[in-house]
Order: C-alpha cells, then sequence, then structure tokens
C-alpha cells in the first residue's frame, strides 16, 4: 500500500484527524496548512508539514509516515527539521510525529536523540494501539483501516460508511470520507475489479463516490468501443447494447467467486451485482476462484 500518499491526501482533506491523533482539539486544524516540503540543495522531502497562520503562536509540526523498518529514521528526521529550520528561519517552535503502524517498526536508534522523546518535542504514535476503532472519533477510525487486515478490512469499512453517513451531515464532507476510506480499499485490495469493490461497499454508497464515477463512465466507453465493432457485422446500434451488456455480465461473473470467497453472502452479492440469488452460486461453479491469481 502507498501509505505515503494515503496520509498526504487525509491530511491535506482533513487535518482535523491530525490533531486529534495527537490528542488535540480538531479546531486546531482551522489555523493550520498543510503540505509536503522539499528542503532546498538536498534531497530531503518531509513527509507532511503543518505550518500554523501568520502571526500565530502554534508551533508547526513535521509528520513522517513510517511503515517499514528504518535504523535511519530519526538520523534522517532530524536532519530535515534542521535543515528546514536553517533554511526557512521560522520564529515558530516545532513538534514532530512520526506515526507507525505497530510499536515493533519502530526499531531505530534513538540514544543521540533521547532529550528530544522525553521532553515530547518529538511524538510517535501506534496505529494498532489506538483502541477498538467504534470508540475512536470517525477520523481516527478510518486511519486504523490501513492497517486492517483482508479479513477485518470490509466489515471496518462498511461500519465506517454507515458512522459517515450518520455523524456527518455535510454532505461535501461524507462524500469526501467515503472516497477516503474507498481509496484505502483500493489500495488493500489492489487486484480487485470494480465490480468487486462496488459489493466490498454496498451498491448505493459507491454509486456516490468519485472512484465510481470515473469507472462507470470508462465502462460506458468501453462499451461504446465494444458496440461500435459490433456494430459493423450486425448492426450499429444493437452492437453497442450487446457490447456494454455481454462485458458488464462477464466482469459481474468473474467476480463472484472472489466475493464468496471474502465471507460476502449470496444475497448480499446478488444484490451488489445486480444477478439473481440463483446466478451466484451457478456463476461460482463456472468460476472457480484461484488463490493464486489473488
Amino acid at each position: 500500500m502507498k501509505t505515503d500518499s494515503i496520509f498526504y491526501r487525509l491530511f491535506q482533506e482533513f487535518p482535523s484527524i491530525f490533531f486529534e491523533l495527537i490528542g488535540e482539539s480538531p479546531q486546531e486544524a482551522n489555523a493550520y496548512q498543510f503540505s509536503s516540503v522539499e528542503v532546498k540543495q538536498t534531497a530531503f522531502r518531509i513527509d507532511g508539514v503543518f505550518l500554523p497562520a501568520k502571526k500565530s503562536d502554534n508551533p508547526i509540526y513535521f509528520v513522517e509516515v513510517q511503515f517499514q523498518c528504518d535504523s535511519e529514521i530519526y538520523a534522517r528526521l532530524f536532519a530535515e527539521i534542521f535543515l528546514y529550520l536553517r533554511h526557512n528561519q521560522p520564529e515558530n517552535d516545532w513538534r514532530a510525529v512520526v506515526i507507525y503502524p505497530t510499536r515493533n517498526i519502530d526499531t531505530a536508534e534513538r540514544k543521540h536523540y533521547r532529550e528530544f522523546f522525553t521532553t515530547q518535542r518529538v511524538s510517535r504514535i501506534y496505529l494498532d494501539e489506538l483502541g477498538e476503532a467504534v470508540s475512536l472519533p470517525i477520523g481516527v477510525a478510518t486511519v486504523k483501516l490501513v492497517i486492517e487486515n483482508e479479513d477485518t478490512a470490509i466489515e471496518q469499512a462498511r461500519e465506517l460508511i454507515d458512522r459517515t453517513q450518520q455523524e456527518i451531515s455535510v454532505q461535501q464532507q461524507q462524500q469526501q470520507l467515503l472516497q477516503l476510506i474507498e481509496t484505502i480499499l483500493i489500495y488493500k485490495f489492489p487486484t480487485m475489479s470494480r465490480e468487486e469493490i462496488e459489493a466490498m461497499f454496498g451498491l448505493s454508497e459507491l454509486k456516490q463516490t468519485r472512484f465510481y464515477q470515473e469507472a462507470f463512465e470508462e465502462g460506458k466507453q468501453e462499451g461504446k468501443q465494444e458496440g461500435k465493432q459490433e456494430g459493423k457485422q450486425e448492426g450499429k446500434q444493437e452492437g453497442k447494447q450487446e457490447g456494454k451488456q455481454e462485458g458488464r455480465l462477464e466482469a459481474q461473473l468473474e467476480a463472484v467467486p472472489r466475493l464468496l470467497a471474502l465471507g460476502l453472502t449470496v444475497e448480499q452479492i446478488a444484490q451488489a451485482l445486480g444477478l439473481s440469488v440463483q446466478e451466484v452460486p451457478q456463476s461460482a461453479q463456472q468460476q472457480p476462484f484461484n488463490e493464486s491469481n489473488s
């Protein structure tokens, strides 16, 4: 999973989540602008920086997302921070936050930098220690979805979708969060088709997201192209319709075995894919799920 890009998008669109993660009020985000910063004349790039508004006493927050063991993470982080401070000479104080999936990834030596940790100038967050998703703020629970395994990610995503619809009344924010949940699942299940992602979300929720709309338009264009080719032989209009219908049906039937393997019921798959209940087990027999291809 491309965790850097996931977290960059998350903090850019929902900066309040970062402040919830570090135990501050989400309202603090109103006083900050989030960006990725490249230190001039070096190859260093800081994952994310929360810059306070001008004429503010709020600290600068440097954010590093680390999902693999790296013995040089702290040496590199502090080198980046101090080069940034030298080049920009900000008046504001600074803090740093390192986000890990689990504590056992945090293996780098800290003896040269221990004062920064003991004074809490630098803090570490372990996503697996945040608690149960149901008890967390919805933004923090969405962050935790990144580390869920495949067996629980789909169910967690469904619960997050329900919470999003219940707890977020602003339509634009609701759609942004749905798209973010969807993006995390796309990265977690890169081999899944559009129909499989659609079934994972539930038909009504997914149709509201940008990914579905883009995929649907793509499907329409593909259907038109197939229809044009078929139309040369049997009639243009008839070919268009057959091309779209056959292509979609084939993709739907190919999705069934994998969805069954993920634990969805026959009724859930039939509803999501627009198939009859009878067609689902029949297509599963015709298209057996091959674990080696997943």
